[in-house]
């Protein structure tokens, strides 16, 4: 195929996953410069569910009046689907035949880990049919990008989601309430993290610090009511505690739920937000502390769908118009099978083959690194029970006195919940 050929095909932008603020600023930024060098630009709505199907009628030119000032709106002006062309390879071929009859020559892919996945398989099976570029999406921020580098949506999700938990906080010290909140994050804690270390939350949990697998819920229940112990013997009645959850996922199944059949998406993921993650950790917590005479008046919040579809702040305007033309121009210059990324102000697209996992042969995780000076700072200012808390007297007997018992029973019952983060600091 000559260039002029190639310069008469069309470019394709689609959105699979989940949403996140910043969506529009792509696919906005990757319209404007197909268009500025004269390239058709197809806007394929409802990511890879009308592909897999063979239908081409949600698939539309997008021109320069419909794009234009589209980064500063949240949600997705394609819209999203969950749907997996990976599952099957009649769907993976139908998709191929249909980008072929709407002679699209290179792809856009706008999503997280099984989008990207779901990219790189695409692009194996076309056989140089096909350029497929993918731009990493998720609030999560759990892509395995270079270090430093977040995920689009994360910084705006973590601004709104500590304007919520800030409120909460007031709240907690109005009512002498504690409140259990649960964030998104189903294979990493970043997001949770981010909220609770900036907002200054009083404990946050994310399934990255706890070592042992499957994670008993009692273990989690005590970091919870240790906090809860110590913040009263500062003569605080209230509190807020960030969770990420993921730590259902991490949790023993027997101690999840008597339900066998969890709902589960199209990837085969347990549908955490029909979990109730604040409700069973709060409820343990309760029926833990009840014996020592303490009990504390306890609120669940989950947040994340408030902050999926929210308008990007200035550094997601910026970063995702930097993603979209960057991610146009690597395939107008004949690029293919890569990540886009902005490392250091610069871009540099990763190559599929370096963001597998060679033992599970998928896209890897970016999990939190609970060594960094990052999570040992936001360690350092939460309130709960720490090595330090055993080593001194004066706390441990404090703490017994408030929970009614000795300070060798309070060492036995609490004492293992800091083992992990002794091991860290050995």
């Amino acid at each position: 195929m000559n260039m002029q050929q190639s310069q008469d095909r069309a470019i394709g932008i689609l959105v699979g996953g989940g949403p996140a603020p910043g969506i529009n600023g792509v696919i906005a930024a990757a319209a404007l410069r197909c268009l500025a060098a004269g390239r058709r630009v197809l806007g394929i709505r409802d990511g890879f569910k009308g592909l897999i199907a063979g239908d081409t009628g949600k698939v539309a030119p997008l021109t320069m009046e419909e794009v234009s000032g589209l980064h500063l709106q949240g949600g997705s002006y394609l819209r999203t689907a969950r749907a997996n062309p990976t599952k099957k390879p009649q769907d993976m071929e139908r998709v191929i035949a249909t980008l072929r009859k709407l002679d699209v020559s290179g792809l856009i892919t706008i999503g997280g880990d099984d989008t990207c996945f779901s990219a790189l398989k695409l692009e194996q099976a076309a056989q140089g049919r096909l350029r497929v570029v993918h731009v990493p999406k998720t609030i999560d921020n759990d892509l395995d990008l270079p270090e430093g580098v977040p995920t689009f949506g994360f910084e705006t999700a973590r601004h709104i989601g500590v304007q919520i938990v800030k409120t909460l906080m007031v709240e907690a010290r109005s009512t002498s309430h504690w409140f259990f909140v649960v964030a998104m994050g189903r294979q990493a804690g970043h997001l949770a993290l981010g909220i609770g270390k900036a907002a200054g939350a009083t404990l946050t949990l994310i399934p990255e610090e706890f070592s042992a697998r499957p994670l008993r819920l009692s273990r989690v229940v005590d970091v919870a009511a240790g906090a809860i112990l110590k913040r009263l013997s500062l003569g605080q009645e209230d509190g807020v505690v960030v969770m990420a959850e993921g730590l259902a996922e991490a949790l023993d199944p027997e101690e999840l739920s008597q339900d066998a059949a969890l709902p589960r998406d199209d990837h085969g993921h347990i549908e955490l937000s029909k979990i109730n993650l604040a409700g069973l950790v709060s409820r343990a917590v309760r029926a833990r502390l009840a014996p020592l005479g303490v009990e504390p008046v306890i609120r669940e919040k989950d947040i994340g769908f408030e902050l999926r579809c929210a308008d990007p702040i200035g550094f997601d305007l910026e970063y995702t118009r930097d993603l979209g033309c960057s991610a146009t121009g690597l395939l107008l210059e004949g690029g293919s099978a890569a990540v886009a990324a902005m490392v250091h102000g610069r871009f540099m697209p990763i190559p599929f083959d370096q963001i597998l996992d060679s033992r599970t042969g998928r896209t890897r995780v970016r999990p939190v690194d609970v060594r960094s000076a990052g999570y040992e700072i936001a360690r350092r200012y939460m309130v709960r029970l720490g090595p330090e808390d055993f080593e001194q007297p004066d706390l441990l007997g404090k703490y017994a006195t408030l929970a009614c018992m000795t300070p060798a029973e309070f060492r036995s019952s609490f004492e293992y919940v800091v083992e992990d983060e002794r091991r860290r600091g050995s």
